[in-house]
């Protein structure tokens, strides 16, 4: 197969790039820069670039993130213009995958992992469970009501804790009952009173939530909005070779016990 003929197999868009991102060649920024003429304008935009990899065909590949997602960005030999997205061989093997999976789920969720364990979370299930997760959590967000009650077997049996890191963000109400439960004289408590009647409404926002409680909450805020996290539940855990993995949005079949382990 000519070279020709394996660029043609190159990107499959991924759904969510940013559409300005996509097939097109970048003049060089102002500022110098020690990547790619591509890459570096990727990096004036907003792009989180994480490392670079080996890539077939004369390319060269970086890994990177937007908004929190990993993306791949593949740099013709010359450097001056690159795709975005996944690079097939002529099986159709996803070439992407392993290197961006290795790259992007390393060193960046490890330290999101450290800085979501200094921030202010509720826990749910027992302090000595051996495994444990942790949770983005908006109280009105209804996939983070059914990922709660995914877990039960897990929670209950004491085989993994949650660590549900208390945000609002979705509704106008979010902040004040993330407050109410950070807030709570038993917060493990509250968190549960507030994912058990869910479907009611939830917990009854406290009257008079303190300042504290509330800054709490935006401190999670920020955390989340600094990490590039834009979905609750927003959850981290550890995988079987000791690697952080990463999902947004409800865990769905073999990803469930991914993160929760075999189910009790």
């Amino acid at each position: 197969m000519t070279r020709t003929a394996r660029l043609s197999l190159i990107l499959t868009i991924t759904a969510t790039a940013i559409g300005m991102y996509a097939l097109v060649a970048w003049a060089a920024p102002e500022e110098e820069s020690d990547s790619p003429a591509p890459v570096a304008a990727m990096e004036d935009r907003g792009m989180n670039i994480l490392g670079s990899f080996d890539a077939p065909s004369g390319l060269t590949g970086y890994a990177a993130t937007v908004q929190g997602r990993p993306m791949a960005i593949y740099v013709t030999e010359d450097g001056k213009h690159a795709v975005l997205g996944t690079l097939v061989d002529e099986q159709g093997n996803n070439l992407t995958a392993d290197p961006l999976e290795r790259i992007s789920s390393g060193p960046q969720n490890k330290k999101a992992w450290d800085q979501l364990e200094d921030a202010t979370w509720v826990r749910d299930g027992d302090a000595d469970a051996p495994r444990i997760v942790y949770e983005i959590t908006d109280p009105n967000c209804p996939y983070c009501n059914e990922f709660w009650q995914t877990a039960r077997p897990w929670v209950e049996a004491g085989d993994v804790q949650i660590r549900h890191v208390m945000v609002g963000i979705l509704k106008a109400d979010s902040v004040p009952k993330a407050a109410t439960i950070v807030g709570a004289d038993d917060p493990e408590g509250a968190l549960e009173r507030q994912e058990r009647n869910y479907a009611s409404g939830g917990i009854e926002v406290t009257e008079n939530i303190s300042d504290a409680a509330r800054d709490k909450v935006q401190d999670n805020n920020a955390l989340m909005e600094a990490l590039g996290y834009f979905a609750t539940p927003t959850i981290l855990y550890r995988k079987t070779n000791g690697d952080i993995g990463l999902k947004q949005g409800m865990p769905r079949g073999d990803d469930v016990e991914k993160i929760l382990g075999p189910k009790p």
